[in-house]
């Protein structure tokens, strides 16, 4: 059997859809809510955190200002290299040999995450999914200059683009609803999974919802019999 895809390329958020990264997330949340007098979050609280980009998350999640906010994600990144970006990371079951399955059967793939891009790269080296991957796209160091899911999946396709790839039908996976609005801004269909970190109302305006990764596998790639 060979398999074919529907999509020309394929882009991949990371935090809830490729990687799994929340226990290290909670407890560096854990140490930097309590360096500025913040209750800890509880894991239940994490659907509020992961997904956006953390300048975003300390404003809307716990009243920062602007100002504060960039003080926090400064030391909660801090931590973040203390600890290294791969501490406690898990690629969910299956993810990656789904993305080595649409590699050998020639479809570009790159990142497109709000997490910071050294610590995407880190992830991808670590997993050893960068051999699969034809651009590594993440959100700069201040996430603020390339920060929203908008402005990070049109710098995934115009990657993927200088790289030579057919960016002509794209699909983005992910699993927040920020990953459906990114999408729609740039004329990219969405298929959202549930395996992460969201509500679930958050699916609307996605082209497809999938539960697990035999489904997802399904509406990317096409097994055909070999000629």
């Amino acid at each position: 059997m060979t398999a074919r895809s529907p999509f020309t390329c394929v882009l991949w958020d990371v935090d809830g859809t490729v990687v799994d990264a929340s226990d290290g997330i909670l407890r560096r949340l854990a140490i930097a809510l309590e360096h500025f007098g913040k209750p800890a979050a509880t894991r239940e609280e994490l659907v509020h955190w992961i997904g956006p980009p953390m300048f975003e998350s300390f404003q809307t999640n716990i009243g920062m200002t602007p100002e504060e906010s960039a003080e926090a994600v400064a030391y909660y990144r801090t931590i973040g290299k203390a600890d290294g970006y791969t501490t406690g990371a898990k690629l969910y079951p299956g993810i990656g040999e789904l993305i080595g399955a649409l590699a050998a059967a020639g479809v570009a793939q790159a990142t497109a995450s709000s997490k910071p891009e050294i610590q995407v790269a880190a992830l991808v080296e670590h997993f050893d999914l960068a051999p699969s991957l034809q651009a590594v796209v993440g959100a700069t160091a201040d996430e603020k200059t390339l920060a929203s899911k908008t402005d990070i999946v049109a710098e995934a396709l115009r990657r993927l683009e200088v790289a030579g790839a057919d960016t002509s039908r794209p699909v983005l996976i992910g699993d927040r609803h920020h990953d459906i609005d990114g999408g729609a801004a740039n004329d990219v269909p969405v298929i959202f999974v549930r395996w992460g970190f969201s509500w679930p109302h958050e699916s609307e305006g996605a082209a497809a919802v999938v539960d697990t990764i035999d489904e997802l596998r399904t509406l990317l790639l096409v097994d055909e019999p070999a000629p």
